[in-house]
C-alpha cells in the first residue's frame, strides 16, 4: 500500500479535481497570496542570516584583516593546497558545469558563516579549557567538530541548494567544497595576523620572512576544511534529492565530517611529535600526518565522487542500466 498518498488519492488515481480535499496548486487570489508570502519569507530568514554572518564578520576585524596587504598576500600563499583540492572536486563533476557565479557566492558565504564559528568557539573555549586536557579533548569533539562543518554546510543551504543549477548529488560535493574553501580562507587569514610582528614589514622578502612560518602551517590546515566539508556537502546533495530522508541524510554527512575534523584536532599534536622524533623534527613531522590523515579522509571523498561517476557514465551516457 502506497502510504505517501491520502486514501482518496490512491483510490481516485487522478479521475477528479482534488483541490483542497487532498490537493494544493495555486489558483485563487489568495492562493498567490500565501506563494508569494512564503516566498518573501524564505528568502528573508536567508537574507537576514547572511546580514547577521557579515555584520559578526566585520564586528571580529574580519574584512579589516582580509584587506590588510601584508595578511592578504600571506593568505593568498596559505590557500594554494585548499584552491587546488577544491578544484580537483570541481573537475569531478560529470554532469553540467557549475556556474561561476554560484562557485563564488558560496566561497563568500563560507567567509561570513566563519565568523559564527568563530564567535562560537571563542566564547565556549574558556569553559572547556578549565577540564584540563578532557574539557579540550571534548572541545574540540563536541564543539569544533559539528559547530565549523554545520557553518561551512550553512553557506551552501543559504544559496546553492535552493539554485535550479543545483540539479545533481554531486554537486553537493562541489559547493561543500567551495563553502570549505572561504571558510579555509578566513581562518588562515586570522590565524596569520595573530602570528605576524606588530611593526610594518615591507612587501617583499621580508613579509615572508617574517610570516613564512605560519603560513605554511596555514597552507597544510586549509585542505582538511575542503576535504570535509566536500563530504558532507555530498550528503546535503544526496538529501536534496531524497527529501523524505533528508534530515537523516544530512545528519549522516555532518557526523562524518565533524568526526573526522574532530579527529584531527584530537591527533595532530601527538602524532607531530611522534613523527617529527622519526622523520627530522615537529614542522616535518606535522607535513608527514596532514598527508597521511588528509590523504586517508580524501580517498573516503573520491570513492565517493568516482562511485558517482562510474554510474552516471554506465547510466546516463550510455543507453540505460546494464
Amino acid at each position: 500500500m502506497d502510504r505517501s498518498r491520502d486514501p482518496i488519492e490512491r483510490a481516485v488515481s487522478g479521475q477528479i479535481d482534488l483541490y483542497e480535499v487532498t490537493e494544493w496548486d495555486e489558483r485563487s487570489g489568495l492562493d498567490r497570496i500565501a506563494m508569494r508570502t512564503h516566498w518573501l519569507i524564505a528568502r528573508s530568514v536567508r537574507l537576514i542570516i547572511v546580514l547577521a554572518a557579515v555584520s559578526v564578520l566585520i564586528g571580529i576585524g574580519g574584512v579589516a584583516v582580509l584587506t590588510d596587504a601584508q595578511t592578504s598576500l600571506l593568505t593568498v600563499l596559505s590557500g594554494v593546497p585548499a584552491v587546488a583540492i577544491a578544484w580537483y572536486v570541481y573537475r569531478s563533476d560529470v554532469t553540467t558545469a557549475e556556474p561561476l557565479s554560484l562557485l563564488v557566492a558560496t566561497v563568500l558565504l563560507g567567509m561570513a558563516t566563519a565568523s559564527f564559528a568563530a564567535v562560537i568557539n571563542g566564547a565556549l573555549r574558556p569553559s572547556f579549557s578549565l577540564l584540563g586536557p578532557l574539557g579540550v579533548a571534548a572541545f574540540f569533539i563536541i564543539v569544533v567538530g559539528p559547530v565549523e562543518e554545520a557553518v561551512k554546510l550553512l553557506a551552501v543551504r543559504l544559496y546553492a541548494y535552493a539554485d535550479a543549477r543545483f540539479d545533481a548529488v554531486i554537486d553537493g560535493a562541489v559547493y561543500g567544497a567551495m563553502a570549505g574553501l572561504g571558510f579555509a580562507i578566513v581562518e588562515n587569514a586570522f590565524y596569520i595576523t595573530r602570528s605576524l610582528p606588530v611593526v610594518e614589514v615591507p612587501i617583499g622578502a621580508g613579509l615572508i620572512g617574517a610570516g613564512g612560518g605560519i603560513t605554511a602551517v596555514r597552507a597544510l590546515a586549509g585542505p582538511g576544511h575542503v576535504i570535509y566539508s566536500a563530504i558532507a556537502g555530498y550528503y546535503l546533495g544526496l538529501a536534496k534529492f531524497n527529501p523524505g530522508m533528508r534530515g537523516p541524510i544530512i545528519i549522516k554527512g555532518l557526523l562524518i565530517a565533524a568526526g573526522v575534523h574532530a579527529l584531527y584536532n584530537l591527533t595532530v599534536g601527538p602524532a607531530t611529535l611522534a613523527l617529527g622524533a622519526l622523520v627530522g623534527g615537529p614542522t616535518t613531522g606535522l607535513i608527514a600526518y596532514v598527508i597521511i590523515f588528509d590523504g586517508a579522509i580524501a580517498m573516503l571523498l573520491v570513492g565517493k565522487l568516482r562511485r558517482y561517476e562510474a554510474v552516471y557514465r554506465r547510466i546516463v551516457l550510455s543507453d540505460g542500466p546494464r
